[in-house]
């Protein structure tokens, strides 16, 4: 697959990651604390959110966060099957979903799987997602594109078809946390207080290849290098060194969904979809934008952008990553 090219400076050689004891991340929280997976994300005071672009980004506000440190990169498929061979963890995906959380659903639709992306023969109306998502039975985070398909070759790209449950599993035995959303936008600016993109106020220009998000005809002519998921780290990173918060996959974060950045939902019932009554199933948000994020269709490659999704729902567009709530300044340990 061709993907974008860093436009930064050669990568020092990759550090090999160590085999975990079964009965344990004890090795993996080492070795996240040594840095080299772990990216520091300064105290600060900051404006998140936009008055400018979608509706359920307002409004822009300051907040306080402490220090932390952020996994550079998306979990990759590589690192999920290492959690999945320690733990036995079933994902939601390779479990049959409970008929009484949807009501009226066909029966063929009641059987593991999960929501894959396909490409539509041409133009269509943008209204329809549906025209350019299936529920696919047998698609999990080891069966990407359905039952047929695997990982081979794509061990380094992001791990995805992550239920909420799923990653905050990975979290806890790793020993880390799944971000806030405001931890997350934080992080996902790289120092720039309110910048439009990670990169900056300026979009992408021809060329630059920026961040993997839609290039071309949506949903059905991406450019050459775009219209999947790419391995983690294609592109370049944010000032703080985070690879792929703008596009790629979203990412889980903690918050409950509410449709604006004024209120914080207090409960898992606040977050419900209102336009789907018949469903009782919770939304969180996440963040980040993904590789199908078109400009003509779904501005959201943006770090104050957000979308809500059903907790139990997976898709193949969607990740995580994790961080450490540990506010000790690394200037401190020189």
């Amino acid at each position: 697959m061709t993907t974008g090219p860093v436009s930064s400076p050669d990568p020092a050689p990759e550090t090999p990651k160590p085999t975990f004891a079964p009965e344990s991340a004890s090795s993996f929280r080492q070795y996240v604390g040594l840095g080299e997976e772990l990216v520091w994300i300064p105290p600060q005071t900051t404006v998140v959110g936009s008055d400018q672009h979608y509706p359920e980004e307002a409004p822009a506000r300051a907040i306080t966060t402490a220090g932390f440190w952020m996994q550079r990169n998306q979990v990759t498929n590589a690192e999920f099957a290492e959690f999945v061979a320690a733990t036995g963890h079933l994902t939601v995906a390779e479990r049959p979903p409970n008929p009484e959380d949807y009501p009226g659903a066909p029966p063929e639709n009641l059987q593991p799987g999960s929501m894959v992306f396909h490409r539509t023969p041409g133009p269509v109306d943008l209204r329809h997602l549906q025209q350019w998502w299936a529920w696919t039975p047998g698609a999990c985070w080891n069966h990407p594109r359905g039952p047929r398909s695997g990982l081979r070759g794509r061990e380094n790209h992001p791990v995805v078809h992550i239920a909420f449950e799923d990653a905050a599993a990975y979290a806890a035995w790793a020993g880390l946390d799944l971000p806030t959303e405001a931890e997350w936008e934080v992080a996902a600016r790289g120092g720039r207080p309110g910048a439009v993109y990670t990169w900056g106020d300026e979009p992408e220009r021809p060329g630059q290849r920026l961040a993997n998000y839609w290039h071309g005809e949506f949903p059905y002519l991406p450019e050459t290098g775009y219209g999947q998921a790419a391995p983690v780290g294609s592109f370049a990173p944010n000032g703080y060194g985070l690879f792929d918060m703008a596009g790629n996959v979203w990412e889980w974060t903690t918050d409950w969904y509410t449709g604006d950045r004024g209120s914080q939902s207090c409960c898992a019932a606040d977050s419900y979809d209102p336009d789907q009554p018949q469903f009782k199933i919770p939304r969180k948000v996440i963040k980040g934008g993904s590789f199908l994020c078109a400009d003509s269709y779904c501005l959201r490659y943006r770090p104050a952008a957000r979308r809500p999704q059903m907790i139990d729902t997976g898709m193949s567009h969607i990740g995580f990553r994790c961080l450490r709530r540990d506010d000790t300044d690394p200037a401190t340990l020189a």
